[in-house]
């Protein structure tokens, strides 16, 4: 694919607490998908973006760290959302970061890479399928599910080691993204979305 034809894929770290895991699996999903030549990768760690936790009314002025944002939301073709599962949800943060936007979602794909302990993360992923559906974006269906992840690190410290479920996993998540990602980037060119 040229420059210009290339899938803008937008990786976000989903927690912000401190010792997190999130960055990580971020960087590992991230050189995984800078591997492909029809990717370019734009990595938004939540953390940085200091979102505000409180929303306004909806006539409200948005504060400078949500307009910073907007922009590299609205040029992604397609996300992919990095977050741990804490007591069979998904971290506040991560929920208010989605709040803040609405059109920047809608008609793009969105693949959930999940990580904790024996769910890997699947009731977050399951409640995170509700919410993007309501914002009109298309959650893929084969996304990445790290239960117990603090196993998967090779004797070297590196993570995660040769043979691990996810390293294969990848390569379908990331097939399913793209293939959506284009399809659903020539539909909104030939006929914008609206709700």
């Amino acid at each position: 694919m040229s420059g210009t034809d290339r899938l803008r894929l937008a990786i976000i770290i989903g927690s912000t607490r401190d010792g997190r895991f999130g960055p990580t699996v971020a960087g590992w999903l991230a050189s995984r998908a800078r591997r492909r030549a029809d990717l370019e990768v734009d990595l938004i760690d939540l953390a940085e973006a200091r979102l505000p936790q409180t929303l306004p009314d909806h006539d409200g002025d948005l504060p400078e760290p949500v307009r910073a944002l907007a922009p590299r939301l609205a040029a992604a073709d397609a996300f992919a959302v990095v977050t741990p599962e804490y007591n069979h949800g998904y971290p506040a943060p991560l929920k208010t970061a989605i709040d803040w936007y609405y059109d920047e979602w809608k008609a793009k794909p969105v693949a959930l890479i999940t990580y904790g302990r024996e769910s890997g993360g699947r009731n977050a992923a399951a409640q995170l399928r509700q919410v993007f559906g309501e914002l009109h974006a298309v959650t893929i269906r084969d996304g990445i599910s790290l239960p117990c992840y603090w196993e998967q690190f090779a004797a070297d410290g590196s993570w995660p080691k040769a043979g691990a479920d996810c390293n294969t996993a990848v390569k379908t998540t990331l097939d399913q993204l793209t293939w959506w990602a284009l399809a659903l980037r020539e539909a909104r060119v030939r006929r914008p979305y609206t709700t």
